[in-house]
């Protein structure tokens, strides 16, 4: 009996005793937080029959603090490090299926969104309604969250790599790290290199990822929590508000000179620490909480859907954009009626994402796990079954940089110019958005069949 077929109750009864359940809990808040930032910041206005959607935070700058509850991206990495931390050292696999594994949840689900999100661009493009201007910025934006998703497949790849330097060099590693994406935001922002702050992005949710491989050793105590709640909380508010050498929002925000999100900065690195402090802080009595039957069959019901939640909270936000396109009226961004139909608004949109949950939630859903060789056993044919495992592990991991690039493309570029398009004098494929999705999709078939070898 495959895991997919069992019901979040049984699963729950099924737990082992050893599992960190904290861990589980951490990756749905996170998850969850995400969506309902994403759903609470979009503004939406109808000026001269035309769709406005803005952000309230550009609007509002007041609110940008509220971006410190709401950018919980740095726990999301460090609970990969923790989950990868287990299954690397619970039981013996080759690299090509532990990223198999890994993988296997990710793209599965995102598989079945890209392709659904690209009809409907070739649709609307083939039908001519590029001037529905709805369609138009769902086509273009709908993808942009999977940029999370292209950097934590490459963290993935590199998953084993960074646990043998953990094992290693201990929190050397994470110092490091940090200490290095300082020395790029000092090249970007003081020498003026813009192109350099694309380093961090590895570096900055590289370190994330280390913080979960020292939480699953349990370095990070209860004394170290406090002190990466003060540290991170004083850094924060001295880099942002006393020197002001970052912006105070750790979003993105459009026309901002300087991002703490794109590329990550060690704003982000300091309000990461203080998050995780908090993080450690809470483990104690949430776990407790944790170990109600009725609590615990509740985080596995919604770990059995958070990637379906991820991949489509902008669809239904989209759905209503077209609502209110047609007439539905919305109130001013940041004012008193704003404020209080917010509850409101949320409730729409969970109504609006209940049915795509439903719809497609089995694609999240595990199977089961392909067998792969342990450790290799000494006989006449165990220098083939070396090379073998040699040659597969080549190819996941160029199945993990294909995948990370063509994910990267379809989130920066979006999906519009899906069709090919007729000029004066030729045929013109627009090709960018392609090039990511062939990317992915042979990345995973590589991975897949590295996997299963």
């Amino acid at each position: 009996m495959t895991t997919s077929s069992l019901s979040a109750a049984e699963l729950a009864a099924a737990t082992p005793a050893t599992r960190d359940r904290y861990v589980d809990l951490l990756r749905v808040v996170s998850i969850g937080v995400v969506v309902v930032g994403h759903w609470s910041m979009l503004t939406l206005s109808v000026d001269d029959g035309q769709l406005r959607a803005g952000n309230v935070l550009a609007s509002l700058p007041a609110a940008q603090g509220l971006t410190w509850i709401f950018q919980v991206m740095p726990l999301f990495f460090l609970v990969g490090g923790a989950a990868h931390a287990a299954a690397l050292t619970s039981r013996r696999r080759t690299y090509a299926a532990f990223v198999a594994a890994r993988l296997r949840r990710l793209l599965a689900p995102t598989a079945v969104f890209l392709a659904v999100w690209a009809s409907v661009a070739a649709a609307t493009e083939l039908a001519g309604w590029q001037s529905s201007e709805v369609l138009r910025l769902a086509t273009r934006t709908i993808v942009q969250p999977l940029w999370f998703l292209g950097v934590y497949l490459g963290v993935v790849g590199l998953a084993p790599l960074m646990y043998a330097a953990h094992r290693r060099w201990g929190v050397r590693v994470p110092v490091a790290l940090v200490a290095a994406a300082g020395v790029v935001d000092a090249i970007r922002l003081l020498g003026d290199v813009e192109a350099v702050g694309a380093l961090n992005v590895a570096l900055v949710w590289l370190a994330a990822h280390q913080l979960g491989f020292l939480y699953a050793d349990g370095v990070l105590t209860r004394r170290v929590g406090v002190g990466l709640v003060l540290g991170g909380l004083v850094s924060t508010v001295t880099l942002t508000v006393v020197l002001g050498w970052y912006p105070v929002s750790m979003v993105g925000l459009p026309g901002a000179g300087v991002s703490n999100m794109n590329p990550p900065t060690l704003a982000l690195v300091a309000h990461g620490a203080w998050l995780t402090g908090l993080v450690v802080l809470a483990r104690r009595p949430v776990t407790r909480w944790l170990a109600r039957p009725s609590v615990w069959t509740s985080v596995v019901a919604a770990n059995g859907v958070v990637m379906t939640v991820f991949l489509w909270h902008l669809t239904a936000l989209f759905a209503l954009a077209a609502a209110v396109s047609v007439g539905l009226p919305t109130p001013a961004p940041g004012g008193a009626l704003w404020w209080v139909t917010r509850p409101v608004w949320l409730a729409v949109l969970a109504a609006l994402l209940l049915p795509l949950v439903l719809v497609f939630r089995r694609f999240e859903r595990p199977g089961r796990a392909p067998s792969s060789p342990g450790a290799a056993v000494a006989s006449p044919g165990a220098g083939v079954a070396s090379r073998s495992r040699s040659l597969d592990g080549v190819g996941a991991a160029t199945g993990v940089v294909l995948a990370t690039f063509g994910m990267l493309v379809v989130a920066v570029t979006g999906l519009n110019g899906m069709l090919a398009e007729r000029t004066a004098h030729l045929v013109v494929v627009p090709v960018t958005a392609w090039i990511g999705l062939v990317a992915l999709g042979l990345g995973w078939a590589l991975v897949r069949a590295a996997g299963r070898s």
